[in-house]
């Protein structure tokens, strides 16, 4: 009788949460995100000012929404690798010393990363903690508004690498291989800014970029 009781509390039980496929070795997840990218962009030194900007001045890079592909393969059930593919347009502008000055227009980045992903199933929510490398390549910047007047005719920003965390949540979708996915990853990289007037080198700064990159979308796994 307690078997038969014990049986049939499980059957309800299946019918009260369906069932759901969690992540196997050899599986490939792919998600279609949309990603917000909030970048700090302040300065942390200044090597070249040939213009005097003013001792007080500071910067901040625009925030920005992008879609974003992710591709993850799983080695084992617990432990994948993931990569994603996405580009983010940025305008850099003061807010102290020269406050609103667009100081660089329409900077495009491609945020090569990779991480490596530990993943704890806990009934039907898979969270999941990460780390690993990235590699921003600036694929084109434009003087700002601001530099135009003082004779820039050019702006560079320095292709880095840099580390990222990253923490998040798969959640199937029944049992066909969809899902939903939430993530959030913060980035530790810098960049080197340079200004030129012609050939010369008018102003080179250091900035902290970090940005946190918050992603939520669907996904799909076979």
């Amino acid at each position: 009788m307690k078997t038969k009781t014990a049986a049939l509390i499980g059957a309800l039980a299946c019918l009260a949460s369906p069932s759901v496929a969690l992540a196997e070795a050899g599986d490939v997840q792919v998600k279609l995100l949309g990603t917000y990218v909030a970048p700090d962009g302040k300065i942390t030194d200044v090597n070249v000012d040939l213009v005097g900007l003013p001792a007080t001045t500071q910067t901040e890079a625009n925030d920005n929404v992008v879609p974003t592909v992710a591709i993850e393969y799983f080695f084992t059930d617990n432990f994948s690798v993931e990569t994603i593919c996405c580009f983010t347009q940025h305008d850099v502008d003061a807010v102290s010393g020269l406050p609103g000055a667009e100081l660089v227009s329409n900077a495009r980045l491609i945020p090569a990363t990779f991480t490596a992903k530990y993943h704890i199933p806990a009934g039907g929510v898979t969270p999941y903690v990460g780390a690993g490398v990235t590699y921003f390549l600036w694929i084109s910047d434009k003087p700002g508004a601001a530099t135009v007047p003082l004779g820039v005719t050019d702006t560079d920003l320095s292709d880095e690498f840099g580390f990222v965390l990253q923490a998040g949540f798969d959640i199937p979708v029944g049992d066909s291989g969809f899902g939903v996915s939430l993530d959030a990853k913060k980035y530790f990289v810098d960049t080197t800014a340079r200004w030129y007037a012609g050939n010369t080198l008018a102003i080179e700064t250091e900035h902290k970029l970090d940005p946190w990159v918050l992603s939520a979308g669907v996904s799909y796994r076979f």
